[in-house]
């Protein structure tokens, strides 16, 4: 766990020194088309997560996606698709969220989601996730809170073992 605080306190530090642009600031329409879809494909999830984070549908949209698509990269794809199957509207929300990883971030942002990656294992992905969320215009830390809201609504919609599945893959 040291770690895990270690590696986003440091993409934290990298983030507030050097600002990461938000969607509407970077002007990507193509973002926020995917995430407007995604609030109409999903939009009991994406109300329940965007009061629990305090955003907008749209970045509550790609904050579920970037911890969707954490869960899709460490998912084998028959687990993925039990997951996908309890949450309409997945390919939106997939789409709605922001690159993540090192080759998707440039400059002080990637190479801190990169540093994480070199750390390994859940460090790197909660690394990432929390850059998404930056990414997004939310504070990194909303991860936590999110995580659970996303749990409860795949454990409600598909059962509790699919729920088990995403909840053991976003620790």
């Amino acid at each position: 766990m040291k770690n895990v605080l270690g590696v986003v306190c440091i993409a934290l530090a990298i983030v507030m020194t050097h600002g990461v642009p938000t969607i509407a600031s970077r002007g990507d329409q193509g973002a926020s088309q995917a995430a407007a879809a995604a609030v109409k494909a999903s939009p009991d999830l994406v109300n329940s997560l965007s009061k629990e984070i305090g955003g907008t549908p749209e970045q509550a949209a790609g904050a579920a996606g970037a911890l969707f698509g954490l869960a899709k990269s460490r998912l084998k794809p028959e687990e993925f698709t039990q997951v996908s199957k309890a949450v309409p509207g997945m390919d939106a929300l997939l789409k709605a969220a922001p690159a993540m990883g090192a080759a998707a971030g440039t400059g002080a942002a990637g190479a801190a989601a990169g540093a994480a990656a070199a750390a390994g294992g859940s460090a790197a992905g909660l690394a990432s996730a929390a850059s998404a969320f930056s990414k997004l215009g939310l504070k990194p830390e909303m991860v936590s809170k999110a995580v659970p809201v996303l749990t409860q609504f795949v454990t409600k919609s598909g059962g509790a073992s699919v729920g088990n599945l995403l909840s053991g893959v976003l620790k």
